[in-house]
């Protein structure tokens, strides 16, 4: 029997329609038939009783390989993945389309979420889907000249299973022709009867741009009228690789996402791992894992903070706050060994306990950096010329911030107190003290505004987990953690037998499916695995903060200076790999 949202559907449009899946992370999800999926958005967006108003992710499987079908899940050859968000439920819901052949179309959804152009046009580079009705369905991550969908099972996952690269003169001439901008192709004009329109390309080297990044804007003297951002410049087919490497050797990769977050991004890739393996981390592991994610949130957000300020003329906070962001990277590396991507957390805890001294360290830190922010807040947030250039500039409200998939400190930005440690928490948030810090216009400054007191929330979360640091283990004692203790490889055979497997072909993970959502220091972050029930994961999808938001440049830029786009970037606080992945 259908329980919950899926018999509240079924109510609607009928019985027998839906089937339901069971998962490992009890997201409900709904096979639904292909030629109802479009009135069931609809319904589910705006008509249904406390509705799911955020498209949060839209993706793909291909289905082609696998083995171990079962708990309700449907026969095809690609499926088509919609992740939807209810803030009044405080629930996720997972629908999937089957689809038959071997490049199927399916209808767009561009017309109920805008934030839908993206991922559709990924989905297509990336498996050959034909979206029938979207406005421009092109490739977005791939070049345009390259050949077969990268995330196919057919296609290559490495170098090596390719031919050797060769770039002959005609290659050269194609690829150079292929990055000429044609305004007609976007729908752009080159002129009107009163103007001519410049077109003017930043990047994808512009030092303002926080990452290799190319936008094509349509302007009228200074004036933007359109903008089209061209990424891709940093895929490195992390969503790949996720299907060559096992378990544990993934963990590494998942640091480079987003490169400023550090173990934030081993974090949303673990706890869906765990979820998967039914492992429980010891409270002593939570809160080592909460301590360190929360150090790299600020680290995080001094980088944005200097280049924020750098971009807007002021040159000399980068240097303070870099200095700063120094102090924690000496925290990070006497804990970790590591800095930038210390890859330290592991399946079930971390890789080691906290080390003599981390304490003292910690503490200098906490006491010490109130006083920067007071300073830094005189030096950068009370300057007129930063107001001047922040204040009433790339306004969107709370309801735009939905429905183009914002999250984070720009959805807090507009009013909307949502933040994921305090409405659904994981690794021991529910354990601490910390508010939500809030702003209501929704422009530049406020997203500066709520990024600042976030720094000063991270600090109280710190300083808790400095005072209350509970002993016990660092790491479960679960078969699939990897690797085992390593004193108790001496004591036993069947130990060492076991660490010798976990470390050389991985821990084997049960069939099924999970997705854990973490607040990362840009918004919401998740990694959506699939488990066959091997060493390696079936299907590794990395939902990403920056995607959606840098999908809303063009919409939140317009009317606005080509000086103004340099603040609309900088306070988004975006990271190209995070985007690209």
């Amino acid at each position: 029997m259908l329980t919950g949202i899926a018999a509240e559907l079924s109510a609607r449009f009928g019985e027998n329609i839906f089937h339901e899946q069971l998962t490992r992370d009890e997201t409900p999800t709904l096979w639904t038939p292909q030629e109802h999926l479009l009135a069931v958005l609809q319904y589910l967006k705006s008509e249904i009783t406390m509705p799911y108003p955020l498209l949060y992710d839209l993706t793909a499987i291909d289905e082609r390989a696998y083995n171990h079908r079962q708990n309700g899940q449907r026969s095809s050859d690609f499926t088509l993945v919609y992740t939807l968000f209810s803030f009044s439920r405080n629930a996720f819901l997972r629908l999937k389309v089957g689809l038959r052949g071997e490049f199927p179309s399916h209808p767009t959804i561009t017309h109920i979420w805008p934030a839908a152009n993206w991922y559709e046009r990924e989905v297509y580079d990336m498996f050959g889907i034909h979206f029938d009705g979207h406005p421009l369905l092109k490739r977005i991550l791939m070049p345009v000249t390259w050949e077969g969908h990268p995330l196919r099972k057919e296609h290559p996952a490495r170098a090596t299973e390719m031919g050797p690269f060769k770039l002959f003169d005609d290659k050269m001439d194609k690829e150079h022709q292929a990055l000429q901008f044609n305004p007609e192709e976007w729908g752009l004009k080159r002129h009107t009867e009163d103007a001519d329109f410049m077109f003017l390309n930043i990047g994808p080297q512009h030092p303002g741009t926080h990452g290799v990044l190319r936008i094509i804007l349509q302007l009228n003297g200074e004036d933007i009228l359109d903008a089209v951002p061209d990424i891709g410049f940093h895929h490195r087919g992390a969503e790949k690789m996720g299907e060559r490497q096992s378990w544990h050797t993934y963990i590494p990769y998942t640091d480079r996402i987003d490169y400023l977050g550090g173990v934030n991004n081993n974090l949303a890739y673990l706890l869906s791992v765990e979820q998967l393996a039914g492992i429980e981390v010891p409270l002593r592991a939570q809160v080592i894992r909460v301590m360190l994610c929360e150090l790299f949130r600020i680290a995080s957000h001094l980088v944005w903070y200097g280049t924020f300020a750098q971009d807007l003329g002021q040159l000399s906070p980068v240097f303070y706050m870099f200095t700063d962001r120094e102090r924690v990277f000496e925290i990070i590396e006497a804990i970790c060994g590591g800095r930038m991507h210390p890859n330290w957390f592991r399946i079930g805890g971390v890789a080691q306990d906290l080390p003599k001294g981390w304490d003292k360290m910690v503490r200098d830190f906490v006491n010490y950096f109130p006083a920067k922010l007071r300073e830094y807040n005189k030096m950068v947030m009370k300057n007129a010329l930063f107001k001047a250039r922040t204040v009433g500039i790339g306004i969107y409200t709370q309801e735009e911030a939905i429905e183009w998939g914002v999250t984070g400190p720009g959805l807090r930005a507009c009013g909307m107190e949502w933040d994921m440690r305090k409405k659904r928490p994981y690794s021991g948030y529910q354990n601490f003290a910390f508010e939500i810090p809030v702003a209501q216009n929704g422009d530049c400054y406020d997203r500066a505004v709520v990024r600042v007191e976030e720094m000063r929330q991270s600090l109280r979360i710190i300083e808790q987990c400095l005072e209350y640091m509970p002993e016990g283990d660092f790491k479960a004692h679960h078969p699939l953690t990897t690797p085992p203790v390593k004193q108790y490889t001496m004591e036993d055979i069947e130990t060492l037998i076991h660490h010798f497997l976990n470390v050389s072909w991985g821990p084997v993970m049960p069939v099924g499916e999970a997705m854990v959502c973490t607040e990362a220091t840009k918004g919401w972050n998740s990694y959506y695995l699939v488990s066959d029930g091997n060493t390696s994961s079936y299907r590794t999808r990395i939902r990403t903060p920056s995607f959606p938001h840098m999908q809303m440049i063009p919409y939140i830029s317009k009317g606005y200076t080509v000086a103004d786009l340099l603040s609309i970037l900088g306070g988004m606080d975006y990271v190209l790999a995070d985007i690209d992945r």
